[in-house]
């Protein structure tokens, strides 16, 4: 099998009933297969997969693992190649899957790639998560060409180079199965959001590539799973974002990091409480508690990755503020930026 297509799902049938059509259309290369591994479903996504989808391959886990741990058993029982981690809410374009193949064919130092996001309601916008390629700030917060902080643009091919980037989207990461067990795959300690960018970091720190390939086109609903003022994702964000900061910056960054997170996430905080919302502003604080609880148990996860890291500078890890262009200089475009 050269190519594996797995959709992780949780009660989404109603989902899969809208989105998995394109999939399995779009997706009938030679040697490649469409996979939903089910995170132990209540609603009666199993039976409908089986009559309505007889020819997608079904993996049942027995209970919710959540999405880096969903993953990481599902990709176990496949021995593709390549896997593609898609989200239930992403409508995939003909011929989606022809440029990712191609490209990783042909460059065998890059070890992940993504196609372009596009929105699926708005369509001729990027999408949020993911964009045209995923790069971080200084500080560790993420940014896409085509999306700056909540500012999303329209696209109009200004975007559609192919170029490195520090993280592809789990949203639809097209990724070589050999580095993504060599990496150790997504941190099932994440449970959910910031997983794919530790990932994509790790490899690079390992001196593997992951680029964007704008020449593949999907579309994504986005905040299929937790809206995006939902404090639970605000919680995982946040604590996530810190844990992900600890776990792969150089000591020589990290003090300096941390201390500037600290009044960073308390003023986020602040503005959260400032604005009515108490919940987001509750969820930020109980971020900063847990990550502080479970620090140490990261701890050999942070020595195993400086101890395997070659790479001493990324490029896409940017040394500037994104905060500080876009509230400060008012730069809301990646072109501005650059």
């Amino acid at each position: 099998m050269k190519i594996s297509v797995i959709i992780l799902n949780w009660n989404g049938s109603a989902m899969l009933k809208k989105m998995l059509p394109s999939v399995v259309h779009y997706s009938q290369e030679e040697s490649t297969e469409v996979c939903v591994a089910d995170n132990c479903s209540t609603d009666d996504s199993v039976s409908m997969l089986r009559r309505d989808f007889p020819t997608v391959r079904l993996i049942l886990l027995d209970k919710n693992y959540g999405f880096a741990g969903g993953y990481n058993l599902a990709i176990k029982q496949v021995e593709a190649e390549y896997i593609v981690l898609l989200n239930s809410d992403v409508e995939v374009a003909e011929s989606w899957l022809q440029p990712l193949l191609h490209y990783m064919d042909t460059h065998l130092e890059i070890a992940a790639c993504q196609p372009k996001i596009r929105s699926f309601v708005f369509k001729d916008k990027f999408e949020y998560a993911g964009a045209a390629g995923g790069f971080i700030d200084r500080y560790g917060y993420p940014f896409c060409r085509g999306r700056i902080m909540g500012d999303v643009e329209n696209d109009s091919g200004q975007y559609d180079t192919i170029v490195p980037v520090l993280w592809a989207s789990g949203a639809a990461l097209f990724i070589r199965r050999e580095d993504y067990l060599n990496a150790g795959g997504l941190d099932a300690r994440f449970f959910a959001h910031m997983e794919e960018i530790d990932l994509c970091w790790r490899l690079r720190n390992r001196g593997r590539g992951v680029v964007c390939i704008p020449q593949s086109m999907v579309f994504h609903i986005g905040a299929a799973t937790l809206k995006k003022e939902n404090p639970q994702k605000t919680f995982l964000n946040f604590r996530n974002n810190l844990i992900m900061l600890y776990k792969n910056l150089p000591a020589k960054k990290l003090k300096r990091v941390m201390r500037v997170r600290v009044v960073l996430d308390y003023i986020a905080a602040l503005s959260f409480l400032f604005t009515g919302n108490f919940k987001g502003f509750k969820a930020v604080l109980q971020a900063r508690k847990a990550y502080r609880k479970l620090r140490p148990s990261f701890l050999p996860s942070r020595q195993e990755n400086i101890k395997k890291t070659v790479v001493h500078h990324i490029p896409e890890c940017k040394n500037y503020s994104i905060l500080w262009k876009y509230y400060a200089k008012h730069q809301k475009t990646f072109d501005q930026i650059l």
